[in-house]
C-alpha cells in the first residue's frame, strides 16, 4: 500500500476499470448478497436479512471514511495495525491525489475498499440469521471489524504481519510473503470463522435440525448468487489496480473457477442425492468464487480450474457433513463456503502458480493459522461485549413467528411463514 500524493499520473483508462469494479463489487452485497441470503431463510425473515445488508452499507461505509482507512492503510511500520491522523475523515483526499506510483485517484481506491468493507460483514449475518436480535447484530459487526477486518487488512495489504520484507519478522522471513490477491483471508476466512463463533454462541435455531428450515424463495437464491458472480469480476479484476493484462488474467481466471465449482457441485449432487439442485449449482459457484480470491493474480487457467474443482468439493463436505458431525446451526453455511473455502483456496494459491511466479505453500498455510486465530479470538471478544450489553438473541416468541414482523415491524409475505 503506497503513500497518497499529489501528482498528474491519472490514467483514464485504469480509472475507468476501477469506477466500474467498485461498482460491481457493491452490486454483491446490494441486491447480490441480500437476494442470496433472503431466498435462503424463510419468508417471514426476508427483510432482516435485507435490512441487515443496507445496515452494513451505511455503517461500514461511515466507519471506513471516519477512522478505518487511516487505521488500516496508515503506514507506521506496525506489524498488526496502521494509522495516519492525517487519514482521518479522509480529508486528505483531493481530486487530483493519487498512490505513489498508481495510475488512479486515490478517492476511488479508498471507495473500492470501501466495499470490501461493506461486504464482509454482511457475509457472517448468514451465519446467526434467524435468531439474532438486530442490535446484536449492529454491535457486534462493529466490533468486530475493528478489532478483526481492519487489522487483518493493515497485516495483508499494508505491509504488515504478512510481508517479511527485507529483514523478516516472526511470522515471515525475510522475502517471504503470503499471497492474497483479492481477500481470500481478509474477507472469506476472516468473515467464515467469525460466523462460526457467532452461530456456536448465539446457539441453534429452535427447528435445528428440521425439514422446516428450508429456502423460501429459490428463484431469489439463483439471482441472488448470479449477482454474486457477476460482481466478483470487479472484486477479484478489479483487485489488479487497473486495466491491464492483470485484471485480464484475473479476470479469466475467476470465470474458469466459478465454472467449475458449478459443474463439481452439481456433478457431486447428481451421484450422491441423485438430483442436481438449483442452490446446490448457485452455491457451487459460490464455493469456486471464493477459492480462486486469494490466487486470482497469481494461478494458471489450468490452476485456477484445479482451485475452483477442489475447492469446491470440500465445500461440498463441509456443507452437508460437517456441520451436522459437529452439530453447530450455521444457518447460510458461512463457515462450511467462505470459511472452508478460503482456507483450501488460501492454501492452493501457493502450489498452483503459472509460470514465472513463485508461491510458497508454508508462507500460505502460516497466513491461514493466524487468519483463523485472530479472527476467532476478536470475534469472542465482540461477542461476549455483545452478549451482555444488548445480549445476543430475540426471545422464543419472536423466533418463532419471525424477525421481520418483531424487529422491524414489516411484513413480507402478509405473515407467511
Amino acid at each position: 500500500m503506497a503513500y497518497a500524493s499529489e501528482g498528474s499520473g491519472i490514467d483514464s483508462g485504469d480509472t475507468a476499470w476501477m469506477l466500474t469494479s467498485t461498482v460491481l463489487v457493491m452490486l454483491m452485497t446490494l441486491p447480490g448478497l441480500a437476494f442470496f441470503y433472503g431466498g435462503l431463510v424463510r419468508a417471514k425473515n426476508i427483510l432482516s436479512v435485507l435490512v441487515q445488508c443496507f445496515a452494513m452499507a451505511g455503517i461500514m461505509s461511515l466507519l471506513w471514511i471516519t477512522i478505518g482507512y487511516a487505521l488500516a492503510a496508515g503506514g507506521d511500520g506496525n506489524l498488526y495495525i496502521g494509522w495516519d491522523r492525517s487519514f482521518l475523515g479522509l480529508n486528505h483526499i483531493a481530486e487530483d491525489t493519487v498512490m505513489d506510483g498508481g495510475t488512479i485517484p486515490e478517492s476511488v481506491w479508498v471507495t473500492f475498499q470501501m466495499t470490501f468493507i461493506i461486504i464482509s460483514p454482511a457475509i457472517i449475518v448468514g451465519a446467526f440469521a434467524e435468531r439474532m436480535k438486530f442490535s446484536a447484530v449492529i454491535l457486534f459487526t462493529t466490533i468486530w471489524t475493528l478489532l478483526s477486518y481492519i487489522p487483518m487488512w493493515h497485516m495483508v495489504w499494508g505491509g504488515g504481519l504478512f510481508d517479511g520484507g527485507e529483514t523478516g519478522n516472526w511470522l515471515m522471513s525475510a522475502g517471504q510473503h503470503a499471497k492474497d490477491f483479492a481477500g481470500g483471508n481478509v474477507v472469506h476466512i476472516n468473515a467464515g470463522i467469525a460466523g462460526l463463533v457467532a452461530c456456536y454462541f448465539v446457539g441453534k435455531r429452535k427447528e435445528f435440525p428440521g425439514p422446516s428450515l428450508v429456502p423460501h424463495q429459490v428463484p431469489f437464491v439463483v439471482l441472488g448468487a448470479s449477482l454474486l458472480w457477476v460482481g466478483w469480476f470487479g472484486f477479484n479484476a478489479g483487485s489488479a489496480g487497473g486495466a491491464g493484462g492483470g485484471a485480464g488474467m484475473a479476470m479469466l481466471t475467476t470465470q474458469a473457477a466459478a465454472a467449475t465449482g458449478v459443474v463439481v457441485w452439481m456433478l457431486l449432487e447428481w451421484v450422491i442425492s441423485k438430483r442436481p439442485t438449483a442452490v446446490g449449482v448457485a452455491t457451487g459457484a459460490v464455493a469456486g468464487l471464493v477459492g480462486i480470491t486469494p490466487a486470482a493474480g497469481s494461478t494458471s487457467i489450468m490452476g485456477a480450474i484445479a482451485i475452483g474443482g477442489i475447492t469446491c468439493a470440500v465445500c461440498y463436505f463441509a456443507v452437508t457433513k460437517l456441520k451436522h458431525a459437529f452439530g453447530f446451526d450455521d444457518s447460510l453455511d458461512v463457515f462450511g463456503v467462505h470459511g472452508i473455502g478460503g482456507i483450501v483456496g488460501a492454501i492452493l494459491t501457493g502450489v498452483f502458480m503459472r509460470e514465472g511466479m513463485h508461491g510458497d505453500v508454508m508462507a500460505q498455510m502460516k497466513s491461514v493459522v493466524v487468519t483463523i486465530a485472530w479472527s476467532a479470538v476478536a470475534s469472542i471478544i465482540a461477542i461476549y461485549i455483545t452478549k451482555f450489553t444488548v445480549g445476543l438473541r430475540v426471545s422464543d416468541e419472536a423466533e418463532s413467528s419471525g424477525l421481520d414482523l418483531n424487529e422491524h415491524g414489516e411484513e413480507a409475505y402478509n405473515g407467511e411463514s
